[in-house]
């Protein structure tokens, strides 16, 4: 790999980093606001549920599947083609995806008590015997119906992203989800106030920050010069190939989605806030997950598309190995340091308005659980793409199906004694057991297996993140501390204990002997 590749591609990863940092914040921000106006009650049970489903759908059909399987064929017609084959690829996945997701979009909206059943069994069985907990099923159907839209838009904003992306325009789709935050900001702050349900508010906002995500987009993609009318193309060669590669990668790439779905059914049958807690807890990891991973996996797919692995087997590797390096190394300490200062963190984001101190120990127990697989569910999202490259979306598949099962033995095992924690540790389990195999099959067909070398930097990197959670968890102050002291204090402790943990942990790794060359290709 030359230097300009090599520097194109850290380039990359730092705009596409730095453009989902921004979004994160704004998420917090969104989190923060919809903490405070609904709290861990039933309101905010149902609205998570609502949320989830489309959500559930979109990283199986949109940011998952379909990402997955349309970048390696539109690099290829890209590299091979003409434009006009180009034009034509586009054209015929934008008209088909959209035809599908449009159908599965009203479907959805019309089936909404069936979904609402099937994903809150315990709500609707609530519902069948009459018993309190059946006003649940009935408000969810309701907001269900009204997020559902929200699918076909953001579909569609995936498909846009993936271009972009392709043509090496990283930070506009790394800041596009900023658009949905803000509109769900300013639909708390200016709308829910004056409603007596602001869940439902919510639920509109969802599809209102959809719609203007896409729209946000549209620009930037018509100065490519290469979007036409969409088309239903379902036997278009390439819309072929991607349609294949898609049916398998629905399930490939989604375990960790499919995992959190078993978890929703099953905490629909503890007490009200379950959904809640984890959701909470779920949304602290999706920050290192969204900021990192997703950054460097997102610009190391094209990267290892144009990669001929038959005659440039070690440049792949190193491709990977560098992913894996990267990843590991912001992953690390980013998992060790929300076991540190797990109920701070909690305190100060959500702690205010309708989100009380019970609330914040009851999340702070699922967010321990949950963070224990983070660095295998972003180490994930990097091994995936080894295969992805190579249009191999089969074994992933086999990965996640093993997953999926293992996910579910973790629940029986764990539900009975830890209730929603135990949900919580059984994703983050089931999470190593992927990634495990996905090393495994990686091995097993001769594409990447982690070097020495790198296994000796992944141990120099958990027992610099050790240290550091040790030393900040032991001079953190208890959590009756923490609640008595007034927000912007908390906010100072918190930044003093963040900012001095990302100091041991970079003074431990230098004493170890981790240098920048290391994170070179």
């Amino acid at each position: 790999m030359n230097k300009t590749r090599k520097s194109g591609l850290l380039r990359s990863g730092i705009i596409t980093a730095s453009a989902t940092f921004l979004s994160r914040i704004l998420g917090m921000v969104r989190d923060i606001a919809i903490a405070s106006v609904l709290g861990a009650n039933l309101s905010a049970d149902i609205f998570f549920f609502a949320n989830r489903i489309p959500n559930f759908f979109r990283r199986l059909f949109a940011e998952g599947a379909f990402a997955q399987s349309f970048v390696p064929v539109m690099t290829k017609t890209k590299q091979q083609g003409s434009e006009s084959e180009l034009k034509d690829l586009i054209a015929k996945s934008a008209g088909t995806l959209g035809g599908i997701v449009l159908g599965i979009t009203i479907l959805g909206m019309l089936l909404s008590p069936v979904l609402t059943a099937l994903f809150g069994w315990g709500w609707f069985q609530a519902h069948l015997n009459g018993e309190a907990d059946g006003v649940k099923f009935e408000q969810a159907s309701v907001l269900l119906r009204i997020t559902f839209p929200y699918l076909f838009f953001i579909t569609l904003t995936a498909l846009t992203s993936s271009v972009l992306n392709v043509f090496g325009r990283f930070g506009v789709p790394a800041i596009t989800p900023c658009i949905l935050n803000l509109t769900l900001i300013a639909f708390v702050l200016l709308i829910a106030p004056h409603t007596g349900e602001p869940n439902k508010v919510l639920a509109y906002g969802m599809v209102v920050g959809g719609i203007l995500q896409l729209l946000f987009q549209l620009p930037f993609v018509f100065n490519l010069k290469l979007i036409t009318r969409p088309k239903w193309g379902w036997k278009h060669p390439g819309v072929s190939t991607i349609r294949k590669l898609m049916i398998p990668a629905v399930i490939g790439v989604s375990a960790s989605q499919l995992n959190l779905f078993i978890n929703t059914v099953l905490a629909s049958f503890l007490a009200t806030g379950a959904i809640s807690y984890l959701y909470y807890s779920d949304r602290l990891l999706e920050f290192p997950i969204g900021i990192f991973a997703v950054a460097i996996s997102t610009v190391i797919l094209p990267a290892l598309s144009h990669v001929d692995i038959r005659t440039q087997k070690k440049r792949y590797r190193n491709t990977l190995d560098w992913g894996v390096r990267l990843v590991l190394l912001l992953g690390i300490p980013s998992m060790c340091g929300m076991i540190a200062l797990r109920e701070p963190m909690l305190r100060v984001i959500f702690m205010r308005g309708a989100f009380t101190e019970e609330n914040v120990l009851l999340s702070s127990a699922s967010l321990l659980a949950s963070v224990s697989g983070l660095c295998a569910i972003m180490l994930v999202r990097v091994l995936v793409q080894g295969f992805a490259a190579l249009q191999d979306t089969r074994t992933p598949v086999r990965c996640s199906i093993t997953s999926i099962v293992f996910n579910i033995v973790f629940n029986l095992i764990f539900i009975v004694p830890l209730g929603y924690v135990g949900l919580a540790l059984s994703t983050a389990l089931a999470a190593y057991v992927n990634a495990g195999m996905l090393l495994y099959y990686l091995w097993k067909k001769d594409i990447y297996i982690i070097s020495r070398h790198t296994l000796l930097f992944i141990a120099r990197l958990a027992v610099s993140g050790a240290v550091m959670c040790l030393c900040i968890r032991y001079t953190s102050p208890d959590f009756t501390e923490w609640t008595t002291m007034s927000t912007m204090t908390a906010i100072v402790y918190l930044a003093g204990f963040i900012a001095a943990g990302a100091v041991i942990y970079g003074v431990m790794i230098v004493l170890l002997g981790v240098r920048p060359r290391t994170l070179k290709l």
